[in-house]
């Protein structure tokens, strides 16, 4: 990375801190009522495609824009036959873009949130909780795969926590984690129940030594991975100094404990945070885990 491409990058980074911090007061005076959470009916009908769909998150300040290269990818080799969108609005409705035709090839679907830079973990958790249930009563879909890159992690966490063990909800089967700051990312503007702490370590499980608030809360997901076996795929970027510029590796595979290790394992690559979703090498690992 040049020099001048450096300064540009951590202007982003800075400017996404102080949103993260204005969202987060902003979002202290939101009732939650306002998130509208969907229902799902108990009737159980056949699926309409046998393959299992596979939903994509993206990160803070993101897009569906930052979920094409994978779907192109994907294309391109053949892999799907099927990319279509989920639009995600601020009261959590959703609006389904396009169609999965029947027997469609390993669908795939772009998740785009209109309120992309409110940080609330629980919040993401109802979109995508809300994004499964319209693909379920579209589809009678009863598995799905997930993928997240960055605050996008957080949304497949929180499904887990929210409907994990619920037998009308979509069983979570395959994940892959882009980026994921589970246990917080160190900058001083960040408040402490979202930044990583000081002298995190992991242990041979990838227990941290250390947790912050949100983390603390996260472990509570450990019981249902425990319960109900999901493959995890663990991307983690490192440019030196064990970090990917925004997130320490340390804090990424910090995912190993909460998913309690099993069916888990881990790719590094040298590749930038804001890289990774259009990385080659990230590309063709997804693509050869999830399908």
């Amino acid at each position: 990375m040049g020099k001048q491409n450096k300064i540009v990058y951590m202007k982003k980074i800075k400017l996404i801190i102080i949103l993260i911090f204005m969202c987060i007061l902003s979002a202290c005076s939101i009732n939650r009522n306002t998130v509208k959470k969907t229902s799902v009916t108990k009737t159980e009908l056949r699926p309409t495609f046998k393959d299992t769909p596979t939903v994509y998150f993206h990160g803070l300040m993101g897009s569906y824009k930052n979920e094409e290269p994978l779907a192109q990818a994907a294309k391109k080799r053949g892999i799907t036959t099927s990319v279509t969108r989920a639009n995600v609005d601020k009261k959590g409705k959703v609006k389904l873009i396009g169609t999965i035709k029947k027997n469609a090839k390993n669908p795939l679907i772009l998740v785009n949130y209109q309120d992309n830079v409110q940080p609330s973990f629980k919040r993401n958790g109802v979109y995508a909780s809300n994004v499964v249930k319209a693909l379920k009563k579209k589809y009678h879909i009863n598995k799905v795969n997930m993928i997240g890159y960055s605050l996008g992690n957080m949304s497949i966490i929180y499904y887990q926590i929210q409907n994990g063990n619920k037998s009308s909800m979509p069983r979570l089967v395959k994940e892959v984690s882009l980026g994921g700051h589970y246990d917080g990312a160190y900058f001083k503007e960040l408040p402490p129940g979202f930044r990583q702490p000081k002298g995190l370590k992991l242990d041979q499980n990838g227990k941290p030594n250390k947790m912050n608030q949100t983390y603390r809360e996260m472990t509570a997901v450990r019981k249902i991975y425990q319960k109900h076996s999901v493959q995890v795929l663990n991307i983690f970027g490192n440019i030196g100094n064990q970090s990917d510029g925004v997130v320490e590796t340390a804090s990424a595979k910090s995912l190993k404990y909460l998913v309690a290790d099993r069916n888990y394992q881990e790719f590094e690559v040298t590749a930038d945070h804001g890289s990774l979703p259009s990385n080659g090498k990230v590309l063709q690992k997804t693509i050869n885990f999830l399908w």
